[in-house]
């Protein structure tokens, strides 16, 4: 289920004009998440955008009685991360030995970084399944179904706080006192044509998209790929020129139902129940998975970048020299509110690496995702969901002697935190341990998607909707 080939489309950046000049608060140039507690580095600038070249496909038969517009979008090579990145540091010489991040790698690099991760999996297949106990999610005639140890079967995992960790906001404090004064900017930034881009502006954008559940993946302060589809899926969304570039009309749209005080960044302090949440850290090798009693967070940076929809290189950036103890306050993002609209049919589209979410012939929602690969592609057609998980367990089969392992639910399990599965046997819509990777990794032939994405599919959609993929 987990193996991985690169799946990249690159897409061109689209236009924004911003007001404000500050520094940029861009993820840091590292795909590597930064899991312990530490300080962040000098931060990158921001320089002016290219334009995006879109095309619209408004005759795509989605059921072969309905044509639904989906952006079509023209490939691009010269999309990174690094196009956002302050021309004096895109020219620093950077020594062989530093990591670089997803974004400012070419297709190639992506390519051997994600075989060489590949190589770190052992899993050769694998299925989701609601419970290792559950004689209905392992078939007896099958030669690779086995029992648990009796302590495993006992393991409940109905009342795991990880779902309330991503979905919850009860009890927890935000404010808008103590913020800094980029925070402050970003809150305030308001668009208007001609003006110079900044990273305020950037995180407004993101935040605004996210608000709309048109889902940029997680936030970063960096223009990148997701939230480049997220603006052109936005405009696609409310019947407007689906050209990637911000203009009067779309950013009109963007603010028409949102409260004009409503802060992009907050404070947030720091709970008791955050600091106890299980943690631990996720070994290599599904043996080693299988031992662990949950796959759990492996930090709480970790899991309040997950809850704030924030790429935890972000998070470390706005709270530099936090120690994140009980009462401590912190700056995360002003999360959207829940999306209350029924779900009865979703596109996956592998061109654009969208999930597109449908109430009858209404776009309600759209999501970055990764949609299967070239090794291991995606079945095309129509199909239903059958089941849908919360917490699912993993059924991992390891090697040519199809050593078979149970993985243990928690948000770094192979499928994320929810499993939704399809009338195609072994195929399903899934959560992700990795939600920076959404778009640039591959799959096994599934949808997957962030996990507050995919919980918000989860909440919306019921048994029997209709599923498809092209």
């Amino acid at each position: 289920m987990m193996k991985m080939k690169p799946l990249i489309t690159s897409m061109s950046i689209a236009i924004l004009s911003v007001s404000m000049s500050v520094s940029a608060f861009a993820a840091p140039d590292n795909n590597i998440r930064t899991l312990p507690v530490s300080t962040a580095d000098k931060l990158p600038g921001i320089a002016v955008l290219a334009s995006l070249d879109v095309q619209e496909n408004r005759s795509t038969s989605i059921d072969g009685t309905t044509s639904v517009a989906t952006p079509k979008i023209k490939p691009n090579t010269n999309d990174s991360m690094g196009d956002l990145i302050d021309t004096k540091q895109d020219n620093r010489a950077k020594s062989a030995s530093e990591p670089v991040a997803a974004d400012n790698m070419s297709a190639a690099e992506l390519t051997r970084k994600d075989e060489q991760s590949d190589r770190t999996d052992d899993i050769s297949e694998g299925q989701a399944v609601a419970a290792p106990s559950d004689a209905s999610s392992i078939d007896s005639t099958d030669p690779l179904s086995f029992e648990l140890p009796q302590y495993e079967k006992s393991l409940d995992f109905s009342n795991d706080p990880t779902i309330k960790n991503i979905e919850d906001k009860d009890g927890k404090r935000y404010t808008t006192l103590n913020l800094s004064n980029y925070a402050k900017q970003v809150n305030d930034a308001t668009w208007s044509p001609n003006m110079n881009v900044n990273s305020a502006m950037t995180i407004k954008m993101q935040a605004l998209l996210d608000w709309n559940h048109a889902s940029p993946g997680p936030i970063d302060g960096g223009w990148g790929m997701n939230s480049k589809k997220a603006l052109i899926n936005f405009q696609t969304m409310k019947g407007l020129p689906a050209t990637g570039i911000m203009d009067q009309k779309t950013w009109d749209a963007l603010t028409k139902n949102i409260p004009a005080t409503k802060p992009v960044l907050v404070t947030y302090t720091l709970t008791d129940d955050d600091i106890k949440t299980n943690f631990s850290t996720t070994p290599s090798g599904s043996e080693a998975k299988s031992k662990m009693k949950g796959l759990y967070y492996q930090d709480i940076k970790e899991m309040l970048a997950e809850r704030f929809h924030m790429d935890i290189r972000y998070l470390d950036k706005l709270n530099k020299n936090k120690n994140y103890q009980a009462g401590e306050t912190i700056t995360v993002l002003n999360t959207r509110t829940p999306l209350n609209q029924r779900i009865n049919r979703v596109v996956a589209d592998k061109a654009s690496k969208t999930l597109y979410a449908y109430n009858g012939d209404k776009l309600v929602a759209t999501y970055p995702t990764t949609i299967g690969s070239d090794a291991t592609p995606s079945p095309q057609g129509t199909f239903k969901i059958i089941n849908r998980v919360k917490m699912p367990w993993y059924k991992a089969t390891v090697g040519e002697g199809k050593k078979v392992h149970m993985l243990p639910p928690g948000p770094n399990n192979p499928v994320g935190v929810v499993w939704m599965g399809l009338s195609k046997p072994s195929y399903g819509i899934h959560g992700s341990p990795k939600p920076e990777g959404i778009s640039r990794q591959a799959s096994a032939g599934c949808v997957r998607l962030t996990n507050w994405d995919v919980l918000e599919v989860y909440a919306n959609i019921e048994n029997g909707a209709t599923v498809i993929l092209k």
